[in-house]
């Protein structure tokens, strides 16, 4: 992401009080998207209840030929449930992190992309850091490993029998 000093004054809170910040980016390839509400529902959903704060968010389209157009969330018709999380939003997503993110999208596709702040996290990573304790590693286990991880080890004990 870029370098851009999210402005934290507006919220009285300092950038040691921050949790952990993630983003990711959810590609729709021609003629996939089905899009309803759903998604917008449950994202405005998880900002209601505290879980997460959110910090961008944005649409980006790849045409055919490969040109880029983003959007912010305000820019585009029917996320109404999102329009009153803008005031949340820091908008910390750079010309050049649209343009490095849509290198990975296939040409004709639409992609939604999300940075958020792990609010449920901002206590212990704030008493983390107090203590002198940095971040040296972070990572995800795709829940598609973790299925068949599972489904090896059902395997190997019924394969006994």
């Amino acid at each position: 992401m870029s370098d851009d000093i999210i402005d934290l004054e507006s919220d009285d809170q300092s950038i040691d009080d921050l949790g952990p910040v993630d983003y990711l980016v959810v590609e729709f390839p021609v003629g996939t998207s089905t899009f309803n509400g759903e998604m917008a529902g449950q994202l405005a959903d998880l900002v209601a209840a505290g879980t997460i704060r959110l910090l961008d968010l944005m649409v980006i389209h790849k045409d055919e030929e490969g040109s880029i157009d983003a959007f912010e969330v305000d820019d585009i018709e029917g996320l109404d449930d999102l329009r009153g999380l803008e005031t949340e939003i820091a908008e910390i997503l750079a010309a050049e992190d649209v343009v490095h993110l849509a290198a990975a999208m296939e040409n004709g596709s639409t992609a939604g992309v999300l940075v958020w702040e792990n609010a449920w996290a901002a206590p212990f990573a704030s008493a983390t850091r107090r203590a002198g304790g940095q971040l040296v590693a972070t990572g995800r286990i795709p829940i598609q490993a973790i299925a068949a991880s599972i489904e090896a080890e059902i395997h190997d004990s019924t394969e006994g029998e």
